[in-house]
C-alpha cells in the first residue's frame, strides 16, 4: 500500500509504502494501492500502561481482552504495554494480526509484606525469583508493587534493589506501582526502570530517574476522575495524600520531561482506547504539543523497542486531516489506522 502526507515529528512530506509489516521509503515493483494520500502521519500510538482483558474481580478471559483491544485499536492505540496481567496472554491472541502489539510484564507483584489484597496482585514471599520468573516469561519487563496504604512503609529498599540488581543482571526491566513519597523514592533511588504513577516524584528524583534514562508514566487519566468526589470526603491525611499526590503530577511531568526522562502515556484503566486523555493532561501540564504526542507514539514507541516510521519499520500508523500538533483534537478522530499493515476502521465521533 502507497501512503503520502506530513511524516510527524519531522513535518517532512513523504511518500511511503506498506510491504506487508514492514515500511520503506522506496517504491516497490508492480501495483500498488493507495490507502490514503495528504494526511498528517503518525507511528502508530502506543499505551504504555493498561490492562485489558479483567473483570472487576481481576480474571482475565480471552473475550474481554479482544473487545478491549479493539477498542485501542479503533482509536489508532495499535501497541501496548501491559504492566500486570493475572494469566498469561495466549500466543494465539499475540500473534493475532487485528489486535495491537503486546509488551507485557506477566503478573503484578506483591510482596506479602504489603499485604494489598488487590485482586490483580499476585503476592509472593520471594519478589525477586518472582520477578525473574515474569520478566523471563514475558517481553522482559516484571512490575512490582513499591507501595500500597499512605501510611504503611513502602517495600525495604535492600528488597527493592535485589530486584532491581537480578532483573538487571539478565538484560530485562523493572517497572513499579508508586503513589507514596516513600515508595517513589525506594522505587527510583534503587534503579526502578518505570516509574507508575509517580505520586510525590520530587526534583532530585527526577535527576536520578533521567540519569539513568527512565521513564515516568504518571497514568492522571485514571485519577483525575475521582478528584471532585475526594474534595468531599471528611478532611485527614488519608483525603491529603489522595489530592496531595495528584496535584503534584502536572509539575512533574513538565519537570520531568526538561531534565530527560521518557515521559509516556498511559491509563491504566477504562475507558480503552482513550490514551489521548493521557495526550491532554500533559499538553495542560505544559508539555509542548510535539512532546506530549509523541508520548503516546514515537518517544513510547521508541523506549519500547518498537520501530516507528522508518526505514525496514514496523507498519503501524495513524493519519489524520490536519495537523495534531496544531489541533490536537484531531487525535481523536482518525482518518486511517494501519495495523501491522492492514488498514482498520478508525473510530468516529
Amino acid at each position: 500500500m502507497r501512503v503520502t502526507g506530513t511524516l510527524l515529528p519531522s513535518g517532512e512530506r513523504t511518500e511511503l509504502w506498506l510491504l506487508g509489516d514492514r515500511v520503506t521509503f522506496t517504491r516497490p515493483r508492480g501495483s500498488v494501492d493507495t490507502a490514503a494520500t495528504d494526511l498528517f502521519l503518525t507511528p502508530g500510538l502506543v499505551d504504555v500502561h493498561t490492562h485489558p482483558g479483567h473483570d472487576d474481580a481481576g480474571v482475565f478471559t480471552d473475550g474481554r481482552f479482544v473487545e478491549e483491544c479493539a477498542q485501542h485499536v479503533a482509536a489508532g492505540t495499535t501497541a501496548l504495554r501491559v504492566p500486570g496481567h493475572t494469566a498469561p496472554v495466549p500466543a494465539a491472541l499475540r500473534a493475532d494480526p487485528t489486535l495491537p502489539r503486546l509488551v507485557t510484564a506477566g503478573r503484578l507483584l506483591a510482596h506479602t509484606g504489603l499485604a494489598t489484597g488487590h485482586p490483580m496482585h499476585t503476592p509472593t514471599d520471594d519478589l525477586v525469583a518472582a520477578a525473574l520468573a515474569e520478566a523471563t516469561a514475558n517481553d522482559g519487563w516484571c512490575k512490582i508493587v513499591a507501595d500500597w496504604e499512605h501510611d504503611r512503609p513502602a517495600l525495604p529498599s535492600a528488597l527493592v534493589r535485589a530486584v532491581v540488581d537480578a532483573v538487571h543482571a539478565h538484560g530485562f526491566r523493572v517497572a513499579a506501582h508508586c503513589q507514596t513519597a516513600a515508595g517513589t523514592r525506594v522505587a527510583v533511588e534503587c534503579g526502578v526502570d518505570s516509574i507508575e504513577h509517580g505520586w510525590y516524584l520530587t526534583d532530585d528524583l527526577i535527576e536520578r530517574l533521567a540519569a539513568r534514562g527512565g521513564a515516568f508514566v504518571p497514568t492522571a487519566t485514571a485519577f483525575l476522575p475521582m478528584v471532585d468526589d475526594v474534595r468531599t470526603k471528611p478532611e485527614g491525611p488519608r483525603k491529603d495524600y489522595f489530592l496531595g499526590g495528584i496535584a503534584g503530577l502536572p509539575r512533574a511531568a513538565a519537570v520531568a520531561h526538561e531534565a530527560g526522562v521518557a515521559v509516556l502515556a498511559g491509563t491504566d484503566s477504562a475507558p480503552f482506547g482513550n490514551v489521548v486523555s493521557e495526550v491532554e493532561f500533559l499538553l495542560a501540564a505544559g508539555l509542548s504539543p510535539t512532546v506530549a504526542i509523541g508520548a503516546a507514539s514515537w518517544t513510547a514507541r521508541d523506549y519500547l523497542g518498537l520501530p516507528g516510521l522508518v526505514e525496514g519499520g514496523l507498519a503501524d500508523l495513524v493519519g489524520y486531516d490536519v495537523d495534531p500538533r496544531l489541533e490536537p483534537g484531531v487525535l481523536r478522530h482518525p482518518r486511517l489506522v494501519v495495523l501491522r499493515g492492514r488498514v482498520t476502521a478508525p473510530q468516529r465521533g
